[in-house]
């Protein structure tokens, strides 16, 4: 296979064999309708058990972490920009009972969340987690998007927590964070660069003026 990674178009109502395939890494463009949850959503969704404006999982298996850079005009029509992901562990106390609730497959954001997310809600669920790459990718994701079908609860969240849905055609590139097993690609690639990390060190002198805090400890230097 060599070292460059798959490529692989999935759709946002994915099937079981389909998200079984995917494998850490793999680049992932999506193609069908997405929605935006966050925050709002999920606290109108979950702790004020509102009903949700949409039929889920069957219109929309994907979720995702996003604060469109969007107007409604006048008209009734959107004015879609960049469409920027956020961090997703600011969501971790929901994401259980949100996946439990919505039938999501794809959590899509930006930063991954914690193996402990990926084994206690995830994986009981079927599900897993697909990350941006790298930043400034905003423009180009918004490339990806044919229209926006429509917005439900702009006017009691505003239109940064609003429910975009979104129609996507060959939107990306996103990575496999995590699979079906629960484990995560930024958790192996760090377990690599902390095994590598005292060789990279190595023969180097403990540094003889310090700040407060400071410590000769490498492996405080990864998240």
């Amino acid at each position: 296979m060599g070292n460059s990674p798959r490529k692989i178009r999935l759709s946002t109502t994915p099937t079981p064999q389909a998200l079984a395939e995917l494998r850490l890494g793999d680049i992932v463009y999506l193609d069908g309708l997405i929605y935006t949850a966050r925050e709002g959503v999920y606290m109108r969704a979950l702790e004020e058990k509102a009903n949700i404006p949409m039929e889920l999982p069957g219109e929309s298996a994907a979720n995702f972490h996003c604060s469109p850079a969007a107007a409604i005009r006048e008209d009734g029509t959107y004015d879609l920009g960049a469409v920027t992901a956020t961090a997703s562990f600011r969501f971790s106390k929901w994401i259980g009972e949100w996946i439990a609730k919505s039938g999501a497959k794809l959590i899509i954001g930006k930063g991954g969340m914690s193996v402990d997310d990926y084994k206690k809600h995830f994986v009981p669920n079927g599900a897993i987690y697909l990350t941006t790459v790298g930043y400034g990718t905003g423009a180009l994701l918004g490339r990806g998007i044919k229209r926006v079908k429509t917005v439900h609860w702009n006017e009691e969240l505003g239109l940064a927590q609003a429910m975009w849905v979104l129609e996507a055609e060959n939107m990306g590139p996103f990575i496999v964070e995590s699979d079906l097993a629960g484990n995560s690609l930024f958790e192996r690639e760090n377990a690599k660069m902390s095994a590598n990390i005292e060789k990279a060190y190595e023969g180097t002198r403990p540094a003889t003026l310090k700040r407060f805090g400071e410590t000769d400890d490498r492996n405080d230097e990864m998240i």
